[in-house]
C-alpha cells in the first residue's frame, strides 16, 4: 500500500547567523492511511521541525517529503497553500481560531475558502459540531466558549473537508487532564469510524498510550518506532 506521507532522508538545517542548527539529520519515515501515530522526543529533538514540513508549512534542506505521491520539497508556495487547504487538516496547541468568527464560521472555513456551495457546508458543518459535542454552541465565538470546547472547534475545523491527514501538535497541551482524555476519545472515534489519519507532535504520555504506532525522534533522528 502506498503511504499517505513518505518521508525520505530528510535534513533540515536552520541558519541562524553564523550558526547552523541541524533539525532533522536524514530522517525517513512513512505514514499510512488510518494511523493514529505519535510522534514523541524530547525538546528541540524536531518532531514540531517534522510535523511542519508534513504540513506544507516549511521545506526540507534535503531530501524529499511526499504526500499521496507530490513531493512537497518541489511545489511552488502557491502549490502548497493549497495542498494545506486540500489536503491537511491541522489542530496546533493555542487553537488558532479566528476570534470575530464563531464556532460554525470557524469549522465551515476551509470548506468556504474551497468554494463548497453553503446550501452543502450548512448540513456537513452543522452534523460535524454536533459529533463533536457542540450542538447549541454554533453561534458562540472563542471567547465564549472553554478551551476543551475551542479545540473540538479545531478538530471539527481540521476534519471538516475529509483531507489526507490530520496533523496535530500538542493538541492536549492547553487544557486539564479530564478534557485531554474527552480530546483524545473524540479523535480516536473519528480515527476509527472515519478511518481520519491522525499524527500527533507531543509529550503527553496519555496521547502516547493512546496511539497504535509511537515514533520517538531525538537529536533530528529516529530513535525508535513501535507499533501496537
Amino acid at each position: 500500500m502506498d503511504a499517505i506521507v513518505d518521508v525520505r532522508d530528510v535534513w533540515k538545517i536552520y541558519t541562524q547567523g553564523a550558526l547552523e542548527v541541524v533539525a532533522l539529520r536524514g530522517l525517513s519515515l512513512e505514514i499510512q492511511a488510518g494511523e493514529f501515530t505519535a510522534v514523541c522526543g524530547p525538546s528541540g529533538s524536531g518532531k514540531t521541525t517534522l510535523l511542519n514540513l508534513m504540513g506544507a508549512l516549511d521545506r526540507p534542506t534535503s531530501g524529499s517529503l511526499l504526500l499521496e505521491g507530490r513531493d512537497l520539497a518541489t511545489l511552488s508556495r502557491q502549490q502548497r497553500s493549497v495542498i494545506r487547504r486540500d489536503r491537511i487538516g491541522f489542530v496546533f496547541q493555542a487553537y488558532n481560531l479566528m476570534p470575530v468568527l464563531t464556532a460554525y464560521e470557524n469549522a465551515e472555513m476551509v470548506l468556504a475558502l474551497q468554494g463548497v456551495p453553503e446550501a452543502e457546508r450548512r448540513p456537513r458543518v452543522e452534523g460535524l459540531l454536533a459529533e463533536v459535542g457542540l450542538e447549541g454552541l454554533e453561534d458562540r465565538r472563542p471567547d465564549e466558549l472553554s478551551g476543551g470546547q475551542q479545540q473540538r472547534v479545531a478538530i471539527a475545523r481540521a476534519i471538516a473537508s475529509d483531507p489526507a491527514i490530520v496533523l496535530a501538535d500538542e493538541p492536549t497541551a492547553n487544557v486539564d487532564s479530564e478534557t485531554a482524555n474527552t480530546l483524545l476519545d473524540l479523535m480516536q472515534r473519528l480515527n476509527e469510524e472515519r478511518g481520519a489519519t491522525f499524527v500527533f507532535s507531543t509529550h503527553d504520555p496519555r496521547v502516547m498510550e493512546r496511539a497504535r504506532r509511537v515514533v520517538r525522534v531525538v537529536d533530528g533522528e529516529v530513535e525508535s518506532d513501535s507499533t501496537r
